[in-house]
This record gives structure tokens, C-alpha cells and sequence, in this order.
């Protein structure tokens, strides 16, 4: 029974990681195509922020991701910048970027 209640636990936990990916990729799949290629980091602040929240979780990685919006500025050398990297062993990462626990063998 607590792994039913752990499991529960577990996707509440991941519900807000997973609604603000869910509002990232519909703006990744409607909006940013409307803008083309302008960001001067790759990947772009968009795809960041994504990954960001992804590795990181809503919090630490919404804040990842306001810092990087706001070096992408007009005096900013750009280049290559990808978020920190993180050890996910609790959750696995669907087709389509939503984070899910992990399933116990």
C-alpha cells in the first residue's frame, strides 16, 4: 500500500514541473515558430527553459531559466549554453518532454 501512496506522491510532486512543460511546449510548437531563429544562445531560451525544468524541477528551473532570458540581451556574446547538469534516477522523460516516475522493475 506505500507504494501506491509513494506513487501518488510522486506525480503530485511532478504536476507543476509538467503544467509549466506543457505551457512551454505549446509556445515552443505555436509561437516560436512565428520568430525564427533570434536568440543569440543555442539552444535557444525557449529549449533551455524546457530542459531546465525538466532536470531541475519548476522552481530552480524557472530561475535557471529568467537568468538566461535575461543575459540574451543585445551586448551579450551568445555561443553555446546549455543548463547545469543533474542526476534524474526518480523519473523517467516522456516522448514528448513531460517528466513521469520512474517505473520499478
Amino acid at each position: 500500500m506505500t507504494t501506491g501512496v509513494k506513487a501518488v506522491g510522486t506525480w503530485v510532486l511532478l504536476a507543476p514541473r509538467n503544467a509549466l512543460l506543457g505551457v512551454l511546449w505549446a509556445y515552443r510548437k505555436v509561437i516560436s515558430p512565428l520568430y525564427g531563429q533570434v536568440c543569440r544562445y543555442h539552444p535557444s531560451c525557449s529549449l533551455y527553459a524546457f530542459r531546465a525544468i525538466q532536470y531541475h524541477g519548476a522552481l530552480r528551473g524557472t530561475g535557471l531559466a529568467a537568468w538566461r532570458v535575461l543575459r540574451c540581451n543585445p551586448f551579450s556574446r551568445g555561443g553555446i549554453d546549455d543548463p547545469p547538469e543533474s542526476h534524474h534516477t526518480y523519473f523517467d522523460i516522456t516522448e514528448h518532454g513531460f517528466v513521469r516516475p520512474r517505473k520499478e522493475d
